[in-house]
């Protein structure tokens, strides 16, 4: 979409204020390289976590601008036309989160119980999950995922530079038919990516559901990112002939969506471990509903669900840049604590990492509040 105008007219000035963040980004940045070096030195274990909360969240980014793009060249929609460079931008991060993925495939022992000899030589559950969760087969795993997602990326990007100098519809009818596949090959894979790299943080619990947690938190984030982006370019023509009120309404409307997604799944996830009272079950949540833990989703449930939806029912909002801009911040920052509020709950429990421990572990400032997992309700109670 170029308004019969040049490419280049819709460059950035040099005074936009998103190169000065960019500059500012840099910097902090390489001080975060050394902070980490200096980390990993010090603490190699702690370096690990820390690590892997951080890499989950970028990696969200990318994964949930791949599922929006190919979302929209399924659907249509000038909404997405609108945010399509700043999703595409995100989706070629990827061949460099794969190389970020080093650290991961390094630590994997300092991460993960199953991947520890002595630790599967005593617990018949991991022996009996070890034809998956085992070294080699995770890492072949990782490569296979960053492969696929990162031909996605290639590919959407590639297609839709074409699709603006072409004179038939071609690269659409490409981009369509690679998105219909692409968007089954990104859930599937995704949803490994997440047992493989946090549900097997706990490794003797599980949840069918999980991965579709992941995805609605990633495409929730990416959503918003999008969002925050399209209204800081918005301020100056010829962008803001593009980003216009009706646009940024769709955008709106669609968040709103996603948030109804993201609040549907994880009540879901909740209601039928809490319903179903099962022992290997119940514990992770119980670890995550005590102590500080209580504090900290609370507050998510209050930013991320709460404050965006009372928000995004007005139409003055949504069709707002600014008042868009700071629904879509505020969900975006919540979405990046509930990402971290499971891998963080498991990694701050104990020096030995993750792993069977007391249903209380992981609890700040006092591992041992937790009730005993199998605390049944009394007789009558709803």
């Amino acid at each position: 979409m170029t308004l019969g105008r040049p490419p280049e007219d819709f460059l950035l000035p040099a005074d936009h204020g998103l190169h000065r963040l960019q500059r500012a980004a840099i910097v902090v940045a390489i001080i975060g390289v050394i902070a980490s070096a200096f980390g990993a030195w010090r603490s190699p274990v702690q370096f690990y976590r820390s690590y892997l909360v951080a890499y989950l969240f970028w990696l969200g980014l990318a994964l949930g601008s791949l599922a929006i793009l190919m979302i929209n060249h399924i659907t249509g929609g000038a909404w997405g036309a609108v945010i399509r460079r700043l999703l595409e931008s995100a989706a070629r991060t990827m061949p460099l989160l794969a190389l970020l993925f080093l650290p991961i495939a390094l630590g994997v022992q300092e991460l993960y119980e199953w991947a520890r000899p002595e630790a599967v030589a005593h617990d018949p559950i991991l022996q009996h999950k070890s034809l998956y969760l085992n070294v080699p087969f995770f890492l072949g795993r990782a490569v296979l995922y960053f492969v696929a997602w990162s031909a996605l990326a290639f590919f959407l990007a590639r297609w839709s530079l074409a699709q603006d100098g072409a004179r038939d519809d071609r690269p659409a009818g490409w981009l369509e038919q690679l998105s219909r596949g692409g968007l089954l090959l990104l859930g599937l894979t995704a949803t490994f990516a997440s047992v493989d790299w946090m549900m097997s943080l706990e490794p003797h619990w599980f949840s069918t559901i999980y991965g579709f947690l992941f995805m609605g938190g990633a495409v929730l984030g990416a959503l918003a990112f999008a969002i925050s982006m399209a209204s800081a370019v918005a301020d100056r023509p010829p962008l803001s002939e593009v980003i216009t009120p009706s646009t940024m309404q769709d955008l709106g409307k669609l968040l709103f969506a996603f948030v109804m997604v993201w609040a549907y799944f994880s009540l879901s996830q909740f209601l039928i471990i809490w319903a179903a009272d099962l022992p290997e079950e119940i514990p992770w949540y119980l670890r995550r509903l005590n102590g500080g833990w209580k504090v900290l989703i609370l507050g998510i449930i209050a930013v991320q669900f709460v404050l965006p939806f009372v928000l995004l029912l007005s139409r003055r909002v949504k069709r707002s840049t600014t008042r868009s801009a700071a629904a879509a911040s505020s969900t975006g920052r919540a979405a990046t604590s509930y990402g971290s509020w499971p891998p963080l709950v498991v990694l701050t429990a104990s020096p030995g990492g993750s792993g069977r421990r007391a249903a209380g572990g992981g609890v700040p400032g006092g591992a041992a509040r937790t009730p005993p997992a199998r605390a049944r309700r009394p007789r009558g109670a709803s």
